[in-house]
């Protein structure tokens, strides 16, 4: 099972990819703990939490098409390294920010809708270069070993942060992630892929997404997991942006409480991580996704009625399991799927799909959350998600066989 999940590692460059995109993940995390405990401590609005996502991911409109554009043109390494190099910047002037006094929530969002951008325009690069990297029968594990660095990030980042905002100030987690942005700057000089042929044409934006568009429409393995992963974006992934109000304000366990439930959900991610692409290969896509739907459902139940500390832990860390089995299905599907010629436009639509539903439904939650209760708005999302499991199962069949069918190389 190990060797299985562990074998894109063999190739330099993506384990120097993988490498540099941890390193700055462990920074995202420490940040995005930070701020969302800074926020909560001096706000006790969640509200604030629902508009700092959604300025981080709705710049996801522009920069998400924009990137696969670019990707399916250019020099994808160059792109992410410009990318990441604005990012640094963003994080520096947080750091900045908080130093002088002047970190409020306008300035926060400020610079949260620049660093989405870039993000988003990066993040776009990175999937599409990522099934470059490997091998076809590899694609599987390496995104579940994207995966995994970024939920092991998602571990280690807000460990570091609980240290950092218990013996000093949250600028030291912006400073850390900036520090991390450089790092993925200087790696990326180091990573290396077969030549490309140019493509001659001029440049016209409108029309080579259009042209994405109906080819991610047409390509059923690509359709339906790019509506997939709004749905769960939607639905189940506020409730990432609601922990920090969970934590302080509903069980009270204060800035660690806030470290350890984001660690509880890194650790069921991870652990799903390492372990799903042996599931899938025995099983099959569609089996693993099925499942994960299910689990998502049941997970974010027990999480909103957990009745202390321990319990909340505990059903996040089957949540994060379950969260990174679904996503990590939908994205292999729209990996293998996906024309070559249109590869990059079509995962930025998938990018897209996640980055646009997830913010909206953030911030929907966050203000209903201080209207009717956190609790109580997780077990509506929690039933909203069995009702779309319970709708697959019964009509499914379908989507199951597109995301499950055999992959054609020549595309």
């Amino acid at each position: 099972m190990a060797s299985v999940a562990l074998a894109p590692l063999r190739h330099r460059s993506f384990a120097l990819a993988v490498i540099s995109n941890f390193t700055s993940s462990i920074g995202t995390w420490m940040q995005s703990v930070a701020l969302g405990v800074y926020f909560t401590e001096t706000t006790h609005n969640p509200v604030w939490l629902g508009l700092l996502t959604f300025c981080g991911w709705l710049p996801a409109i522009v920069g998400s098409p924009l990137g696969g554009i670019v990707a399916d043109r250019f020099d994808r390494q160059k792109w992410i390294q410009l990318n990441n190099f604005i990012m640094t910047i963003t994080a520096t002037l947080l750091a900045v920010a908080l130093f002088m006094h002047h970190l409020t929530p306008l300035v926060a969002c400020t610079l949260a809708l620049i660093e989405g951008l870039s993000s988003s325009s990066s993040w776009a690069g990175w999937q599409s270069l990522l099934r470059d990297l490997v091998d076809t029968d590899e694609v599987v594990a390496a995104i579940s070993l994207s995966s995994a660095q970024f939920n092991l990030g998602r571990i280690i980042g807000p460990v570091l942060a609980a240290v950092a905002l218990g013996f000093g100030s949250p600028a030291i987690c912006f400073v850390a992630n900036a520090v991390s942005f450089a790092v993925v700057v200087i790696m990326f000089f180091f990573v290396r892929t077969k030549p490309r042929a140019k493509v001659l044409t001029k440049v016209q934006p409108m029309k080579e997404l259009v042209v994405g568009m109906k080819q991610a429409w047409r390509v059923l393995g690509c359709r339906y997991p790019i509506i997939g992963v709004g749905i769960v974006g939607l639905i189940i992934s506020p409730f990432i942006t609601l922990i920090p109000a969970m934590a302080i304000d509903v069980l009270h366990s204060g800035r660690v409480g806030t470290s350890w439930l984001v660690t509880a959900q890194g650790v069921g991610a991870v652990i799903a991580a390492f372990t799903l692409p042996a599931v899938t290969r025995r099983k099959s896509r569609a089996h693993v996704i099925k499942y994960s739907m299910a689990m998502l459902a049941i997970g974010d139940f027990l999480y909103a009625v957990s009745p202390n500390f321990v319990c909340a832990m505990l059903s996040l860390t089957l949540l994060g399991g379950a969260y990174v089995g679904a996503l990590n299905g939908f994205n292999a599907a729209v990996q293998l799927y996906a024309p070559v010629s249109e590869r990059s436009r079509i995962l930025s639509l998938y990018t897209l799909s996640l980055s646009v539903f997830y913010p909206f439904g953030a911030l929907l939650q966050s203000w209903l959350s201080k209207l009717v209760g956190i609790r109580e708005i997780t077990e509506i999302s929690a039933g909203l998600m069995a009702l779309v499991v319970l709708y697959l199962v019964i009509r499914g069949e379908k989507v199951w066989s597109a995301i499950s069918g055999p992959v054609v190389e020549a595309q």
